[in-house]
């Protein structure tokens, strides 16, 4: 019988189409379980019987238990039929499964014999079969305008010859181009899928156990319990819950769901606007792909770009992160002082010691995925033995014990992420095999250098629009991975630390979580708030600022991604966090300790912050010698004001 549990989890995917079948309700749950003991077969060199599978066999292979899953989940159009899997989607689930076990049969004889540039007919036809089934994957399970956009960069090595100037490169004849991007490293199995494959699996895994054993009521519970009677508590936990849960999840819209239910009813009810309520759930849940240690896919294909291990991109994104969710509670806190919101009563409220000791091991768990992240170096590692743990102790409690439902949720939850990454680092490998085949991506970033005259502003102008364009059509690890071949190099070209170039782009590229019209967290929060989109969207971009403006400040100083000395990261931090903080106070109109203000301080005190937070130590000093001032100025006016106010009513 089908198995009921199975729910919608995911945008795009109709679990309906499988449950109703017990075939394919049978065939899902197998597709979903293997995959897993194949990466820790694989990951771990277990060499059962001294078998072992080539890196490019092993590719094949995960992509064969998760790309034919989209034609099960994802219709074909709107109207095609959503509570049964038709005889069409059924063939082509049959074919992709062919073609990939094919392909990763032959693994072998593809390196061996560079069947890349020449091979066989039946592989070479099969080149063409995966390519289209690629695109055909990401149409379904992400958007047209990926599809569109991958889809004319990976015919781009057809007719690189004819184009003009630097957009000019080497062309290759159809099946050879068909065998490049399906048997080539730099396409469909290239990096993109490759940290998939390696390192993203486990950790989507981790994030989505975390989900399924509770993890997100105690994150909930945990800030409830040391944030909620302060003034406008309920936002407080809506943002201390969302970054505890995000930086380990990495998740964004999912994170709104889950501590946004909440949260939201919970800051509406204790004063909160419905669009205030909505932007600060958006806002601190867009925050969990930029926050430490898990973060998202995006950081995870930075580390191979960069060819570093992922501790030191959890390390360079760590102050970043910071100043984002100090910037995000300061206005917060602000605007609860202003309009005098209140905390939630102390008997609504659990107690801390008495939350710890009920998910002290939910702390555990991220003990031990840093000690394997950072003592002992194996990234691949750590999340299958934090999953294990989270495992074991979670059977001590009735509550968060994993029974059969629950286990179909996890599989059904981890596979519908899997399924649509896989889609999309797939398409985007495609968009990396066309540039990269053909050579144009470093001719683009050699001509945008020259046309600005290696002027840095100017760059990073070029770098941020360009980031933040595409990334309101792509998501978000699409659009780093494209960026990261075209633009990255024309920043490193200039002299830009290769950390804080990649980290630009990402930033710049993320910020369409929070910006209109694309607004994904924004959209998710709205509809829990019941608040209109596009307010909900303008209070979302003035509470998340942080997240335009920080990317400038570390590539003008690296000290704020923990490159350099010790008193540089101390005293670039520092007043980097001084001027955020006031940058928040200008924002909200509100200055602790004085109340109100009038536009004219708002507006020096932001000047004062934006110096003060400018990684330069001219406009560093600057800008803290404007803020002493008009603070000063501020707590004058303010006694003066308090003083006449008192005479009056003598």
């Amino acid at each position: 019988m089908a198995i009921s549990a199975l729910t919608t989890v995911k945008e795009n995917l109709a679990v309906e189409r499988i449950k109703n079948s017990a075939f394919w309700t049978f065939i899902f749950i197998l597709f979903s379980i293997l995959p897993i003991l194949l990466a820790v077969y694989q990951l771990f060199r277990v060499a059962l019987f001294d078998i072992t599978l080539i890196d490019n066999s092993y590719l094949y292979y995960i992509l064969m238990f998760y790309l034919p899953i989209v034609f099960l989940m994802c219709p074909l159009t709107k109207s095609s039929p959503k509570d049964r899997v038709p005889w069409y989607d059924g063939i082509l689930f049959l074919v992709a499964v062919a073609a990939l076990g094919y392909l990763g049969l032959k693994g072998i004889e593809i390196v061996s014999m560079g069947w890349e540039y020449s091979a066989p007919l039946v592989p070479s036809l099969i080149s063409i079969l995966l390519w289209a089934l690629v695109l055909e994957a990401v149409r379904r399970a992400s958007d047209m305008a990926l599809t569109v956009t991958c889809f004319i960069f990976s015919l781009y090595p057809l007719g690189a010859h004819l184009l003009p100037g630097f957009l000019q490169g080497q062309s290759f004849d159809l099946l050879t181009t068909a065998r490049l991007h399906a048997m080539g490293a730099n396409s469909i199995v290239g990096l993109p899928v490759f940290v998939l494959c390696n390192l993203l699996i486990g950790f989507v895994l981790f994030g989505t156990m975390l989900q399924y054993t509770g993890g997100g009521t105690f994150f909930f519970n945990l800030a409830s319990a040391l944030l909620g009677q302060a003034r406008g508590g309920a936002a407080k936990i809506g943002i201390l819950g969302s970054a505890f849960f995000g930086m380990l999840s990495g998740s964004t819209v999912s994170n709104v769901v889950a501590i946004g239910s909440m949260t939201i009813p919970a800051m509406k009810r204790t004063g909160f606007s419905a669009k205030y309520a909505a932007a600060i759930e958006a806002c601190a849940s867009a925050g969990g792909p930029i926050t430490p240690p898990v973060m998202g896919a995006a950081a995870f294909v930075m580390a191979s770009f960069l060819n570093v291990p992922y501790i030191d991109v959890c390390i360079a994104a760590a102050i970043p992160a910071f100043l984002y969710f100090l910037g995000l509670f300061v206005q917060v806190d602000c605007f609860a002082a202003k309009t005098g919101l209140q905390g939630l009563p102390k008997d609504e409220l659990p107690p801390v010691w008495g939350t710890l000791k009920e998910g002290w091991y939910y702390l555990g768990v991220i003990v031990v995925m840093t000690y394997f992240l950072v003592t002992l170096a194996v990234e691949a590692w750590a999340p299958f033995y934090a999953s294990l743990a989270l495992l074991i102790l979670s059977f001590f409690k009735k509550e968060t014990r994993l029974n059969w439902p629950s286990t179909v949720k996890i599989l059904t939850d981890l596979t519908g992420t899997m399924v649509q990454l896989v889609a999309i680092l797939a398409a985007a490998g495609l968009l990396i095999g066309g540039l990269s085949v053909t050579g144009v991506a470093l001719s683009f970033s050699r001509e945008l250098v020259v046309a600005v005259g290696n002027n840095t502003f100017l760059i990073l102008i070029a770098g941020a629009l360009t980031s933040f364009v595409l990334g309101l059509g792509m998501p978000t690890t699409a659009c780093y991975i494209f960026l990261a071949v075209v633009m990255v190099p024309a920043l490193t070209a200039v002299d830009i630390y290769p950390m804080a170039a990649h980290l630009f782009v990402f930033y710049w590229g993320a910020l369409s979580d929070i910006t209109p019209p694309t607004a994904l967290c924004v959209a998710a929060a709205c509809g829990i708030a019941r608040s209109n989109f596009m307010e909900t969207g303008w209070t979302a971009m003035k509470l998340g600022f942080t997240k335009y403006i920080v990317p400038f400040f570390f590539v003008y100083n690296a000290a704020l991604l923990f490159h350099g000395s010790l008193w540089d990261v101390f005293w670039i931090s520092s007043s980097a966090a001084i001027g955020i903080i006031y940058l928040g106070f200008a924002f909200e109109g509100y200055l602790w300790g004085v109340g109100t203000l009038p536009l004219l301080s708002r507006s020096l005190l932001g000047v004062g912050g934006i110096l003060s937070a400018f990684p330069d130590v001219t406009t560093t000093l600057i800008g803290i010698g404007i803020l002493l001032m008009m603070h000063a100025i501020c707590l004058v006016l303010a006694r003066r004001k308090t003083v006449a106010v008192t005479k009056s009513k003598v």
